[in-house]
């Protein structure tokens, strides 16, 4: 499940930077991967005109999920659970190669293009409906970040005060599980 390590040079936020800018103003996106759950594992912030697909590799290599008795972190998800923006070649081919099943709907223009090319198109790539189901935790987790006035009105004119909003909601959601805990 999804949504900022070895960035090009080009795409690193410095801490003076402000929110990215579109058409509409001062905008950003919030790109987080969660687990089955909708416990936050990576967080990252980019201006609002950043495509989501590019950042999947970016989140993914953020993911670290030390394990109880110690020893080295988990930092592979077993599958990632996405929306058509995340469809593209590129990305379900690092999926393949970091050994990670992948649960996202071809976009229609890509299914258009397959089929145009008859036989030469290729199969479609594997898509499990059932798994792609779970994906509303994803978008439970988004609308929980959403409920900070701070991060839905997007007052902060810095994004690293803006990421910081979403990571420390991020802590809460953990501290309220781990408080439960004996």
């Amino acid at each position: 499940m999804l949504n900022h390590k070895n960035l090009p040079e080009d795409d690193v936020e410095p801490a003076g930077h402000g929110i990215g800018r579109s058409r509409g103003g001062l905008t950003t996106k919030i790109h987080h991967a969660v687990d089955g759950h909708g416990l936050p594992l990576a967080i990252m912030v980019t201006g609002g005109q950043r495509n989501d697909g590019a950042m999947l590799e970016q989140v993914l290599d953020d993911i670290r999920v030390p394990g109880v008795g110690g020893g080295r972190p988990r930092v592979r998800p077993g599958a990632v659970l996405a929306d058509k923006a995340y469809a593209s070649g590129v990305n379900r081919r690092m999926l393949r190669a970091r050994g990670i099943r992948a649960a996202i709907p071809e976009k229609s223009d890509q299914i258009a293009a397959r089929k145009r090319k008859e036989s030469k198109g290729g199969r479609p790539p594997a898509f499990n409906a059932d798994n792609y189901k779970d994906r509303n935790v994803v978008e439970r987790s988004f609308a929980l970040i959403k409920q900070w006035r701070g991060v839905a009105t997007r007052y902060d004119k810095l994004a690293i005060t803006y990421r910081a909003g979403a990571v420390l909601h991020a802590c809460l959601t953990w501290a309220a599980l781990l408080g439960d805990m004996p």
